[in-house]
């Protein structure tokens, strides 16, 4: 039988070498697999053929039949068209061309009978339909068309003639070659209990629905089966290490734990940092190692949670690792830590990059002794030579910086792995956190603590720019603080880099009597650094940035937060920027300035966070605005995938139903070897083999 996954796409007939080669780099299809499950991205119903006089601009789209009776071409250069006056006899309508004039001329002939198929518009009064496909009257078979499907192309594929038509064509071509029906991917039990259509009858649908209803069918399935090989990864992964790795078991809260709790805490503990700690404290009392996620906005307080895990650590005779992915940051914690355990007997200690030679060498003779309780560190503790007498927890915050490689590596600091927190500040949603951190445990700090103040936030447009900066000095001038971030996308991107140097130099020139720093990706590590640590020490009053500050130091002097070009940032992040403010008890100001032409999306994004400060409902709203985008480098168990049909927006439900049906699975056969569940677990690995070729071909 033809193997879809191992045959090149070159050989598909109508496709060849270019073909091939251009298909592979705008579409990453390779493979006839990858076209078959290359699925179009709406249907128009063309059962219908519509009159002439029935068009209005009201419509979406239409198909009609008749002829052109005339040409014309209109304009010059960029404005340069081709106008065909089209009829039925029972009115006329423009069709319009703006590109490929010359090819459509020599194409088609007047006074013969052509199908037209398009989008009807009202420009001037008359009716009209840009760029329509028309094709020859003896194509138009209504009672077999049904649902059209179409394709997403390329500019670059379309120059080249592979316009959604021929990508349709192409997948004509290869049904043609499938001629026995495509072998099952789930096993007869989860297709019969939860009444799903087969494989074969589902991929030929999705390309050629007969109507809205199988469609919804085919649609159903093809999700059900993509939703259910990401969660059943996930859980056999999450179950494999749980079988496999014992962890250490803190069976003590013991005097470090008790004398912190009662003579060192800064404010009560939230009633969710209690619940945390409690939830924490469970798994670190069983004999499985721990891998939890502690998710907590901006000065929620995980990092005292985290410091509480810590010292159970100690008190049961561990060490405890905090890692973090800068220096400047390694170093805020580190400051933090002994800050908040005050005079309690507990050894901290820091390793950076920069950390000196002659400093490390009684330092590492420390750790190995276990004359060290915590160490704070960036990638520097990763080091081979970095050992530990008795390495039990491990923190990471900001996990996202860190890969898996890294934490394998802090796995192997000790013959029992540690125990695994790792914590971010970006909130993230429910699908997206069961489906990129599916493996972990999940803890959420969604409450902050008494006597925060919430970030005022406004949108202003750029003709208001004056006021802004009389509003900025009058803060400078009560002492406080300010950050201007533009927006950087692309380091590389020379255009958004002379933006933040423009800028820049215009801040400099309106706030002449102050001082201020620059930073932006293309630095150095320590001229970033050296910038950072001149704004947080108040050396200087206004930080111009880019994003670089999205994940960095705290700074509670700092009051304004001033981001341009709002509109060129998502929801989550434009509300962890806003995050860098309001960690001191005075008010603080988040500015979002844009300019005054806005897309719906756009104004909807500046409403939000104008409305709310919750990173959760913000991170729901992005999600739904502008999709999961790109996923598969956070992913905790090492596949990668692309979301073909699922939508972790809408489909939230059958996210969660689908994962309970992968959870039965693993359960019922952690061994992966029941004959039940074979052909399930070969799907899994054929799977994971397609993405690492897709993937490894994109990077």
């Amino acid at each position: 039988m033809l193997d879809i996954t191992t045959r090149d796409i070159k050989f598909l007939p109508g496709v060849g070498e270019q073909r091939a080669t251009l298909l592979g780099r705008e579409l990453n299809i390779r493979s006839l697999y990858d076209l078959l499950y290359y699925f179009p991205y709406k249907y128009i119903d063309r059962s219908r053929v519509f009159k002439v006089n029935e068009l209005g601009g009201q419509l979406q789209h239409v198909q009609l039949l008749g002829e052109i009776r005339s040409f014309e071409e209109m304009g010059e250069g960029a404005s340069r068209r081709l106008v065909a006056h089209f009829t039925d006899g029972t009115a006329f309508v423009d069709l319009v061309w703006f590109r490929g004039i010359k090819f459509v001329k020599n194409r088609l002939k007047l006074n013969t009978q052509y199908v037209v198929f398009g989008k009807p518009s009202v420009f001037n009064g008359r009716v009209n339909i840009a760029h329509p496909d028309v094709d020859d009257a003896s194509l138009l078979k209504l009672d077999t068309m049904g649902l059209q499907p179409y394709y997403n192309t390329t500019e670059k594929m379309k120059r080249h003639g592979l316009n959604s038509n021929a990508m349709l064509k192409l997948v004509q071509n290869l049904f043609s070659l499938l001629t026995a029906p495509l072998n099952e991917t789930l096993s007869a039990d989860i297709i019969q209990k939860n009444g799903l259509m087969s494989l074969d009858d589902a991929l030929r649908i999705i390309h050629f629905p007969r109507n809205p209803k199988e469609l919804q069918l085919a649609q159903y399935r093809l999700k059900f089966e993509e939703l259910f090989y990401i969660q059943l990864n996930i859980l056999h992964y999450a179950k494999e290490r749980q079988m496999r790795y014992v962890g250490h078991r803190f069976a003590r809260v013991g005097e470090m734990f008790n004398r912190f709790y009662n003579e060192q805490l800064p404010f009560r503990l939230t009633n969710a940092q209690k619940r945390v700690v409690k939830e924490i404290r469970a798994d670190v009392n069983c004999e499985r190692q721990m891998n939890r996620l502690l998710q907590g906005d901006v000065g929620s307080g995980k990092t005292l949670v985290a410091l509480m895990s810590m010292l159970l650590a100690k008190d049961n005779g561990y060490q405890a690792c905090l890692l973090a992915p800068t220096e400047i940051l390694a170093e805020q914690h580190y400051a933090t830590l002994c800050r908040m355990l005050g005079p309690l007997p507990v050894r901290v200690e820091l390793l950076t990059g920069s950390t000196k030679a002659k400093e490390r060498v009684p330092l590492f003779e420390a750790l190995e002794s276990g004359g060290v309780d915590i160490l704070v560190g960036t990638h520097a503790v990763l080091e081979d030579n970095v050992l530990f007498h008795n390495l039990g927890l491990v923190v990471i915050d900001e996990q996202h910086r860190f890969g898996v490689v890294q934490r394998a590596k802090m796995w192997a600091k000790n013959s029992v792995p540690p125990h695994i927190l790792v914590m971010t500040a970006t909130p993230i949603p429910r699908t997206l956190a069961m489906t990129l951190y599916g493996d972990l445990d999940v803890s959420v700090i969604d409450e902050l603590p008494p006597g925060r103040k919430p970030i005022n936030t406004s949108h202003i447009f750029r003709n208001r720019i004056d006021s802004l900066y009389s509003f900025i000095r009058g803060q400078i001038n009560e002492g406080r603080q300010a950050y201007v971030v533009y927006p950087l996308i692309n380091e590389s991107e020379k255009l958004d880099l002379k933006n933040l140097e423009d800028g820049y130099r215009q801040l400099c020139n309106v706030f002449c009597d102050y001082k201020l720093s620059k930073l932006h990706g293309k630095m150095k590590p320590k001229e970033k650094d050296d910038e950072m640590r001149r704004f947080a020490s108040g050396e200087t009053q206004i930080l111009v940035s880019t994003t670089v500050i999205e994940v960095g130091v705290d700074v509670p002097n700092a009051s304004v937060m001033v981001i341009e070009n709002a509109e060129r940032f998502g929801l989550s992040q434009l509300h962890q920027l806003r995050g860098r403010v309001g960690r001191g008890a005075s008010q603080s100001y988040c500015v979002l300035v844009t300019d005054y032409k806005l897309s719906e999306d756009t104004r909807k994004r500046m409403e939000i966070m104008t409305t709310s400060n919750d990173g959760f409902e913000i991170a729901e709203a992005d999600l739904k605005l502008r999709g999961p985008g790109d996923m598969e480098g956070t992913q905790q168990s090492g596949i990668a995938f692309d979301l073909k049909i699922a939508n972790l927006a809408r489909d939230e439900q059958l996210l969660k139903f689908v994962r309970e049906v992968a959870r039965g699975v693993v359960e019922a056969d952690p061994q992966c070897c029941s004959p039940l569940y074979r052909v399930v677990w070969e799907r899994l690995q054929r799977i994971k083999s397609i993405n690492n070729r897709n993937w490894g071909a994109i990077s």
